[in-house]
């Protein structure tokens, strides 16, 4: 069976299959912030996704960071390590890419299990 949440006419925020969440890439709502805001702001909608599909952060497989500058990744690190589970990290990968619009700082993609 397959379950999708918040659905529209080109994508779901949220997939789940089987005991697995697969969340479309997730980007700021307010795109005046610096990256880490923007961060802070995509880990508010992660969360918020996760709990919508029953399970959480702890429970992220893995995780793709898109960064438009790499120059920021220490930036959008401070956001992350402050939210990431302890002991809990996943598999993540960080690049540089060009994303949908130049207002967008960062996008994060993720896997997670259900609870």
């Amino acid at each position: 069976m397959i379950k999708r949440l918040e659905t529209g006419p080109r994508m779901s925020q949220a997939v789940i299959h089987g005991q697995t969440v697969y969340l479309a890439g997730q980007v700021a709502d307010d795109t005046s912030a610096d990256v880490t805001g923007q961060t802070r702001q995509v880990l508010a909608s992660i969360d918020r996704l996760l709990a919508a599909a029953g399970t959480d952060k702890s429970r992220i497989l893995a995780a793709t960071v898109y960064l438009a500058d790499i120059g920021t990744f220490q930036a959008m690190n401070f956001a992350w390590d402050a939210w990431v589970a302890p002991g809990h990290t996943p598999a993540r990968a960080t690049v540089e890419a060009a994303l949908a619009t130049p207002a967008y700082k960062v996008e994060i993609v993720v896997t997670a299990a259900l609870a």
